[in-house]
């Protein structure tokens, strides 16, 4: 089941230079680091990283979906929406979308990743252009209900090959930041 999308609610994505307050620097860290989360929390996590799929299926895009992808409002696709998780707690809440045509033409299975990670098949594959980190503070009746709370720091990027275009939106949950924060105090 599908997250509630009240289109009442629409943060504004900025860019890194765009920022009128800046998060705490370990936060930056995360938000703008240009290579795959997967393998970052893979890392972090010594590879006990799995993801765990909430929601898969067709669904109208948001407004500020439709904005980044150049679509005109109501416009709908796919809506993949998982948990990353470290030693199995939610470290991070992905959404990512992709026209449903662009998708079938352009031969990238998102619709049977199942357990798998979208981010490791977009950095594994060299034809993808990544667009501008943008980030914001995301909604929290956006969020699955456990894990909704106001100001978590979300991060989104457009990934492009071809005629083929992936938002993908990955909000930091507030397990990550525990996790790090045991990490450094045990090292």
């Amino acid at each position: 089941m599908p997250h509630i999308t009240s289109p009442l609610i629409s943060p504004v994505w900025l860019e890194q230079g765009q920022l009128p307050a800046l998060p705490d620097a370990q936060a930056m860290d995360w938000l703008f680091d240009q290579g795959s989360l997967t393998r970052r929390l893979t890392a972090v996590s010594e590879n006990s990283f799995s993801v765990l799929p909430l929601f898969e299926g067709m669904q109208v895009f948001r407004p500020d979906e439709c904005a980044a992808l150049n679509l005109p409002q109501g416009a709908q696709g796919w809506v993949r929406e998982v948990y990353l998780r470290g030693h199995g707690q939610p470290w991070v809440f992905a959404r990512s979308v992709v026209v449903k045509s662009a998708l079938e033409d352009g031969g990238l299975n998102m619709d049977a990743l199942g357990t798998r990670s979208l981010g490791e098949l977009l950095f594994c594959d060299q034809a993808f252009e990544r667009g501008a980190l943008q980030v914001c503070h995301y909604p929290r009746d956006w969020l699955p209900l456990a894990d909704q709370a106001d100001h978590l720091w979300a991060r989104r990027s457009r990934f492009v090959r071809g005629a083929l275009s992936v938002l993908v939106a990955e909000v930091f949950l507030p397990k990550l930041w525990a996790a790090l924060s045991a990490r450094s105090e045990n090292n």
